[in-house]
């Protein structure tokens, strides 16, 4: 088995969002989405990164591409502000199955249909242009905004694997793995075309 498509950057156009191919020209936008309500403090079990990390986080998600490990975007808001990260990750192309994760929005937009819109966009590419059979999601335990932002979404709950790693802080980790399988997609798609619906 493999890709129909090789996974590599591209831009992914909705009505409330747009990915676009991660770009260190994006670093103003990501340093003030960061800095939007100390979200980098706030959100200190996620992959945030401080406003002095936002470049080498841009540099570091950059350069695995080259390795294939990652394709990273940028998320805009149909003004063109930026609203966060997000990326695909764990690409394994013998099953195919990627992850989607690494993500973060500047707190303004929570709530707003642009994550949920960024899922649609990503998952839609995933299975119907990559061609994959499984679309992973993986949280931490203690982000409970995310996990039911996840559920919502219509993945399953495969399981929660503890002390995978640790925080910034020292802290061990339990991380909460979800997936959605290709034959699911159809019934996902529908429900977040429905929840977005209400959102024009």
């Amino acid at each position: 088995m493999a890709f129909l498509v090789s996974p590599a950057p591209v831009t992914l156009t909705g009505s409330l969002v747009e990915l676009r191919p991660l770009d260190p020209s994006h670093a103003d936008g990501l340093i003030d989405a960061v800095t939007e309500g100390d979200l980098w403090k706030n959100a200190w079990y996620t992959s945030v990164p401080s406003p002095d990390g936002v470049v080498a986080e841009i540099d570091r998600r950059i350069s695995l591409i080259e390795t294939g490990e990652m394709v990273p975007f940028t998320a805009f808001d149909a003004t063109g502000r930026v609203l966060g990260m997000t990326s695909f990750y764990d690409l394994e192309a013998d099953v195919p199955r990627l992850h989607i994760g690494y993500t973060w929005n500047r707190p303004s937009a929570h709530g707003t249909g642009t994550n949920a819109e960024s899922k649609l966009l990503l998952m839609q590419h995933a299975f119907e242009t990559l061609g994959v059979f499984r679309v992973g999601l993986t949280t931490q335990w203690v982000n409970f905004q995310s996990r039911a932002a996840i559920e919502r979404l219509g993945a399953k709950q495969d399981g929660v694997m503890r002390a995978m790693s640790r925080y910034r802080n020292g802290a061990l980790r339990d991380s909460v793995e979800f997936s959605i399988i290709e034959p699911e997609w159809p019934a996902v798609k529908a429900n977040l075309e429905a929840r977005l619906a209400k959102r024009r």
